[in-house]
């Protein structure tokens, strides 16, 4: 992993990727899917927890459960969008451990704080999501990541009985760039970061 990535791959992960507001009717297959979650978790997080638990939003049902959740602003683009992705985490990510980190008991680490727990699985979580926006831009989708809806009628549609909880969702699918804001400004260097 010593190469870095030339230039048209940095700009399709990067550079050149946008924040889509609009979308084509290209639709995105459940095989896509697959492939996307294959490279997403992939990515590191603390102690192999993955505890990240993600929902392919992509029937006009699943869209109509999903709709009396969303803000005005949010609700065009994401019914006309192929794929709207809950991105969400699991409360109880630790009954997993067993397995995905055999090494050690590491599940006893979670069940004894609860705080702990929560915030190893929220931070993870919404790490693996960014990890799903650069997968999808990888694979030549578009995203949309966007917070502007109810966090409780999305649990009550999707999550009830469950211990997932909603963080934020990403319309996913190809994007329409007649439909691109002009691109924000962001934080130089000295602004943003520190050197120590």
């Amino acid at each position: 992993m010593s190469t870095a990535l030339d230039e048209h791959a940095l700009a399709q992960l990067f550079t050149d990727a946008r924040t889509h507001n609009g979308w084509t009717d290209e639709p995105v297959s459940d095989d896509l899917l697959r492939q996307l979650h294959a490279l997403t978790r992939m990515g590191p997080t603390s102690a192999n927890c993955s505890p990240a638990r993600f929902v392919f939003v992509r029937t006009p049902e699943g869209k109509a459960r999903l709709a009396p959740a969303l803000s005005k602003g949010n609700l065009d683009k994401t019914l006309a969008a192929p794929v709207t992705v809950i991105a969400a985490w699991d409360e109880q990510f630790h009954e997993k451990l067993p397995m995905l980190f055999p090494h050690a008991d590491a599940r006893g680490w979670f069940t004894s704080s609860p705080a702990m727990a929560h915030e190893t699985a929220f931070r993870n979580a919404t790490l693996q999501a960014g990890y799903l926006i650069l997968a999808a831009r990888a694979l030549g989708l578009d995203t949309g990541p966007m917070s502007g809806f109810d966090k409780a009628k999305v649990e009550e549609a999707f999550f009830a009985g469950t211990t997932w909880r909603a963080n934020f969702l990403i319309n996913l699918g190809h994007g329409d760039s007649s439909k691109l804001f002009d691109r924000l400004p962001r934080l130089p260097f000295d602004e943003a970061c520190a050197l120590a």
